[in-house]
């Protein structure tokens, strides 16, 4: 139960059992994501007085998550992956106490602080696939990681299902839902009194430094791994943020809406049963390419009406191009960068993705609510603006291709 120093096995038996951990904290404590995502919206719907301003809830969720990546990967760095697992459980769970507190007293700014200590939740979640390789063998890591990611398949069955159960078994709706998440934080947080991943060596003065952020940024394959992933977390998060809204608005019900975000999170997962197979066989930048195509896919549906097939359909696309584009834009970083390095880039990474991530959230709200007089209106807004970082993302995986080996 203790984090080591020890040598890392040669069969991959640590990193298997570590992944098994992950697998569920991903499972179990991830299904307050899919929960929140759910209900955040139209909680803030409930509570701002400008609907314009109705999903900032999400997008201080997501910053929360952006401003505290670096610090929590500083403390990974420093004391080990499962003191930052901790923080993160501790952070979902004051984030669902002081939410569920701001329900209680109809107040919106209380209710935007309580998303925003979520949000050091959501980061130690990202984590958890960098965590994934750490014990991994070069072969074993493509795998290790789709495997984790692979946990939210029953993340995406669990959240929704509780969204049912629980947003109105109060007074004050939505209320139960936040005291579960409160409930999800403490008990899930258990299992990482199992993780065994060792603690890094605290450098000596002679070790080497590795590059600098500036040096790592700049080098193609990183900088390309970033671009992807954060525009395929982006742009899901855009879209996905809208989605509840968008499906109530057009005249279903709030349980067709926890459905279609049900499919959605089920097609973000459980590609990743084999999408680490499908990275070892083709290689990653036709797995990043692929999830690029299906991204825009996503949108096309979307914009051919808004029936609920047309919902169902584009959610589902959606899930499967974030899953090929992220996990496979993960997977090119984790090769690109020395252990040495691993604390500076990582955290750097998810700084940038999660900070287009809460551009994204941001102006999803804005796009859905006050683009035009009606939701269908909103709707094709925010697929529309997919498209500018669909080819930027595009452009930059082609260029990484076709740029000379010895560039």
């Amino acid at each position: 139960m203790n984090e080591t120093t020890a040598p890392l096995p040669a069969d991959d038996s640590r990193a298997k059992r570590n992944v098994l951990i992950l697998v569920l904290a991903q499972a179990f404590l991830g299904a307050q994501m899919p929960l929140i995502f759910t209900i955040g919206g139209l909680a803030g719907q409930s509570l701002a007085s400008n609907l314009c301003f109705a999903t900032l809830p999400i997008s201080l969720i997501v910053l929360g998550s952006m401003i505290s990546a670096t610090p929590l990967s500083a403390i990974m760095q420093r004391y080990g992956r499962r003191v930052g697992f901790f923080v993160g459980t501790t952070g979902g769970a004051l984030g669902g106490a002081i939410g569920a507190y701001g329900l209680y007293l109809n107040s919106f700014p209380v209710f935007l602080l309580g998303s925003f200590m979520t949000g050091i939740y959501m980061s130690a979640q990202g984590f958890y696939r960098f965590a994934a390789s750490d014990t991994a063998s070069d072969e074993f890591r493509p795998k290790a990681i789709s495997y984790v990611m692979a946990g939210g398949l029953l993340s995406a069955i669990i959240g929704p299902q509780l969204v049912k159960m629980t947003s109105d078994s109060m007074v004050v709706p939505f209320l139960g839902a936040y005291l579960t998440v409160i409930a999800i934080n403490v008990i899930g947080s258990l299992l990482f009194l199992f993780i065994d991943i060792p603690k890094p060596e605290a450098p000596h003065e002679d070790a080497p430094k590795g590059r600098s952020r500036w040096e790592l940024i700049t080098t193609p394959r990183i900088a390309v791994a970033v671009i992807c992933a954060m525009v395929a977390y982006a742009l899901m998060n855009l879209v996905m943020t809208s989605t509840p809204l968008a499906v109530v608005g057009c005249g279903f019900e709030q349980n067709d809406a926890a459905n279609v975000v049900t499919a959605h999170v089920l097609a973000m997962f459980a590609p990743s049963f084999f999408t680490g197979h499908l990275i070892a066989r083709f290689g990653v930048e036709k797995i990043v390419g692929l999830g690029i195509l299906i991204l825009a896919g996503a949108g096309a549906v979307a914009l051919q009406g808004v029936e609920l097939e047309n919902f169902f359909i584009a959610l589902i696309l959606l899930g499967l191009g974030w899953n090929f584009g992220f996990i496979g834009a993960t997977t090119m970083l984790t090769t690109a960068h020395t252990v040495e390095e691993r604390g500076r880039m990582q955290g750097m990474n998810d700084l940038i993705v999660f900070g287009g991530v809460t551009v994204a959230s941001l102006a999803s709200g804005g796009l859905m609510n006050c683009s035009g007089g009606d939701a269908v209106t909103g709707w094709t807004s925010v697929n529309i603006a997919m498209a500018p970082f669909l080819m930027l993302a595009g452009g930059a995986l082609i260029w990484l291709v076709l740029r000379p080996e010895d560039a």
